[in-house]
Order: C-alpha cells, then structure tokens, then sequence
C-alpha cells in the first residue's frame, strides 16, 4: 500500500492588505472566531488571526467533502485543536505576521513549528532556560552564527515535538533533546518520564519566506510531503516543489 502524504500549506497574512481577500476569508468564520477576530486591537495582529482560521478550513476542505465555512473545532485541555467531530485528519497549526503554516496528516499525529529568522537572537537569549543540559552543551561549542542558526533549529524542532504530542508547555522542555553530530543526526533523546519512544516519530526542517520550519510526524518510516500555498488566501491552491526534504532519523535499508 502507497503512503498517505502529508501536507503542508503556507499562506500569507499580508495578502490580507487586499480588502477583497480578507472579507472574503471573513465569510468563512464561525461566531465565535468573528467574536475574537474583533477583539484584537492591531491589523496585523488581525491578519494573522484571520489568515490562520482562513487556511485551516479551506486546507481541510481539500482532502474531506466539507465546505470550509462547515467546520467545527475544539481544543483539548493544553489547547491544541482538532476538528469536532473527528474526521480522520489530523492537523498542526503554526503563525506569524509574516507566515501561516498548516501540517495535515491521515493517520499519525503531527506537529509544526514555524519562526521567522529574526527571532534567532532573542532565542539564544532564553537558551538556558528551554533547552536542556544536552542541547546546551553542543550549543555553547558554536561560533556565532552557527549559534543562532542551531537555535532556531532547537526551538522550531521542540515546539513541533510538544505540539505533536498536545500537551504544549506540560512537557517540560528539558526532558527532551535534539542532538546534532554523527551520521544519523539529528537526533531525538527522551527521557523515560515523558512515556514516549523517539522510534515513532520522524521529523524535519524546511526554509521558506524567512522562516525556519520544523515539522513532526509519528510516522515509522520516512513520510511524503507535499506543499502547497493560497495566494491570496482563497485563491485556487498551487502545489509548489518540495525538492529535497530530509527526514530524521532517516529509514534503515537492510542488504541481503
């Protein structure tokens, strides 16, 4: 049996500048999204709420016949949402006031994570406190540079780690480590009061639109991922190339 992609789409909150783009995205809001749509006091702020609830609901209705203004949602205890009632897909949601992301899986739990670049330096300044003594130590090793790059790579691959298992900040980010060097790295390491196997999960790191991505997927062997983009949001989808992805840890072959 072929596996099931997973799928990645990307929109733009400042596409929403367009005033016919964003009623259109609007129209497509429940009550309660409209409710606190309004209560955010900045545009941009405003953009970017309503580019994510906007994606969302028009990715989903690509791969379930459910117009996207049809959709429900609830969140579970940490706050990570899902479709209600339960469909068969699975999704991540990640934002910023330059990029929406949203990672939609049919079977294995995902997570994503999307920063824009120039968060680098304010990540190193709060290293000490979200990563752990592991991650640290390779860390401090680094030239400048590399420093901030390894960072981001640090914090988008924990942030899509604890919102792949929905349980966000209850998962103390010290327990867990994604270790570079060797021929496997990147690595992830766990520790046993996490209840969780580092085997089930695959994960990796994408560039695009000044952001690094990580994504996480409990998948066993190397997933397929395919990309696409709305621009302007509610624009007809474009699939873009996905080019050489790097999925980690990567598959075994066996020789016989």
């Amino acid at each position: 049996m072929d596996k099931e992609p997973l799928y990645l789409w990307y929109a733009y909150p400042e596409d929403l500048l367009n005033e016919s783009a964003a009623e259109a995205c609007a129209e497509l809001l429940s009550d309660d999204e409209r409710a606190r749509w309004h209560k955010y006091k900045f545009e941009p702020h405003r953009r970017e709420y309503l580019t994510t609830r906007a994606l969302v609901r028009t990715a989903l209705s690509q791969y379930h016949p459910l117009a996207p203004k049809a959709w429900y949602f609830k969140s579970n205890v940490h706050g990570r949402p899902a479709a209600d009632p339960a469909c068969g897909l699975l999704f991540n949601l990640s934002n910023s006031p330059g990029l929406v992301v949203c990672l939609i899986s049919r079977g294995g739990e995902v997570g994503v994570d999307a920063e824009p670049y120039d968060r680098a330096e304010k990540v190193v300044e709060v290293a000490a406190e979200v990563f752990s003594p592991l991650e640290l130590a390779q860390l401090q090793t680094l030239r400048s540079s590399e420093r901030l790059d390894r960072a981001m790579s640090l914090w988008t691959l924990k942030e899509a780690y604890i919102k792949a298992r929905g349980m966000g900040l209850a998962l103390p980010l010290k327990k867990f480590s994604f270790l570079f060097g060797g021929a496997d790295a990147p690595r992830l390491e766990l520790d046993p009061e996490l209840d969780d196997e580092a085997g089930r999960w695959r994960f990796c790191l994408l560039e695009h639109a000044g952001h690094r991505i990580a994504l996480m997927a409990e998948q066993v062997t190397e997933p397929e991922l395919e990309l696409w983009e709305m621009r302007p949001s509610q624009a007809a989808p474009t699939q873009l190339p996905a080019g050489e992805i790097r999925w980690f840890p990567a598959s075994q072959t066996t020789g016989h």
